[in-house]
């Protein structure tokens, strides 16, 4: 009769056997560790690298650890020639950090204050990191971009509401059918020529300054898929839409600047004469330029005309320099001067824009007859009496006559008494 082997004692059999086998697994690993074990001890004994202790460890870290050979970096050292500081303790011996003497966020808190070095780019100067870039960027974003916007929609804030509460300003005494020369045909090629390319200029600039805030983030994410709903893809549509403007505003712009530089000049030296300013200027100042009642006296050129020639040979100088600058960037290997040369540029060019958006609006449909001066380069009598009497009287050798300003007939009767 077969038997029915027991499952205890089965079960301690196979007990016995995993001990047997971990028991012999341990003998063998305790002999293969004793000569690597034995092997290192003479070279300790030796005075070789001592076993780092715990008190090893809290005496670096209170600082008391002396000659210790960590260091920072020869090139860390020092900054525009004044020492790094080190902890307090004694002088030299950095605080125990994450990886050794010095951590980390102390080798870049000492890289982001400008710890010189031998960095491979020449550009650089001496310096590993250029910080400043970070600090141009966010005042391109937050002031250049909010404040340039608020002068740009503000000037054309002001032109509507003029608009609105003045009208076009109309010559008086209507058309009197006699007109006088003003403008020769050179200052009105130099004045088309400079207004085409700075058109030009301006549109490409400001989609280079405005294009992606604009177009990607306030239309796209903000409008359209913000407010309306639309699938986000529409995003990457606009993106797409802004690198071809984006691509083709930068290549018109760098094509044509030294254009611009050519019309600038130009501009410059044929219509400075007359430009300087006078006495009368001062008194067309106290009258608002005739908004405030009473006729405002000027010669060829106002007190608000000679005030955008001189900021456009001042400020579009600027223009021009930094323009250069940055179309050829191998005049200078300071990084800063072309960070700063972009601000400069972009400030600017706002405010050209922004003073020349009313010097457009004034010189076209904002007063009848101005245009023509530009046009066919002659204006009519009574405009000229109007708008630029004591010139008027320079080149007719007439009086002229303000009986249709409004306080003109006192003025005239105080005059002649």
């Amino acid at each position: 009769m077969a038997t029915v082997p027991n499952r205890r004692a089965t079960d301690e059999d196979g007990m016995i056997f995993m001990r047997r086998v971990l028991t012999l697994l341990a003998l063998l690993l305790w002999a293969g560790g004793a000569p690597a074990q034995n092997a290192t001890a003479p070279d300790t004994a030796a005075g070789g690298a001592r076993a780092t202790t715990l008190e090893d460890i809290l005496a670096r870290q209170k600082n008391r650890l002396k000659g210790t050979t960590q260091r920072l970096p020869d090139a860390l050292r020092e900054i525009e020639g004044r020492p790094v500081p080190l902890p307090d303790g004694d002088a030299g011996v950095p605080q125990l950090g994450t990886l050794g003497g010095a951590s980390d966020p102390d080798l870049w808190r000492a890289l982001k204050s400008g710890a010189q070095a031998t960095p491979s780019s020449s550009t650089a100067r001496g310096q590993l990191m250029q910080v400043l870039g970070e600090d141009w960027r966010l005042v391109r974003r937050q002031y250049l971009l909010r404040y340039g916007g608020y002068v740009l929609l503000g000037m054309a804030a002001i032109i509507v509401l003029f608009r609105l509460i003045r009208g076009k300003i109309a010559i008086r005494g209507g058309r009197s059918g006699r007109t006088i020369p003003r403008f020769s045909l050179s200052h009105r090629i130099a004045h088309w020529f400079l207004a085409s390319v700075f058109i030009l200029m301006g549109l490409s600039g400001l989609i280079i300054l405005f294009g992606r805030p604009l177009l990607v983030e306030f239309l796209g994410r903000d409008l359209l898929v913000g407010r309306m709903g639309m699938d986000p893809s529409v995003i990457d549509t606009l993106k797409s839409v802004n690198s071809v403007l984006l691509s083709a505003s930068l290549q018109g712009h760098n094509l044509f600047g030294p254009v611009f530089v050519l019309a600038w000049a130009i501009m410059v030296v044929r219509f400075m004469k007359g430009n300087f300013f006078q006495w009368a200027d001062a008194k067309w100042i106290l009258k608002g330029g005739g908004l405030l009642g009473g006729h405002a006296s000027s010669h060829h050129y106002n007190f608000g005309e000679k005030t955008w020639y001189w900021m456009v040979v001042l400020i579009g100088l600027g223009m021009c320099a930094t323009g250069l600058f940055l179309l050829f960037p191998m005049l200078s290997q300071t990084l800063v001067y072309h960070q700063a040369a972009t601000l400069l540029h972009a400030i600017g060019a706002v405010l050209l824009i922004a003073v020349a958006m009313g010097h457009a609006y004034v010189g076209s449909i904002g007063m009848e007859g101005s245009i023509d001066s530009m046009l066919r380069g002659e204006v009519d009598e009574n405009w000229a009496k109007e708008h630029h009497d004591l010139w008027y009287e320079e080149v007719t050798g007439k009086k002229a006559d303000h009986a249709n300003d409004p306080g003109g007939a006192e003025a005239q009767a105080e005059g002649a008494a």
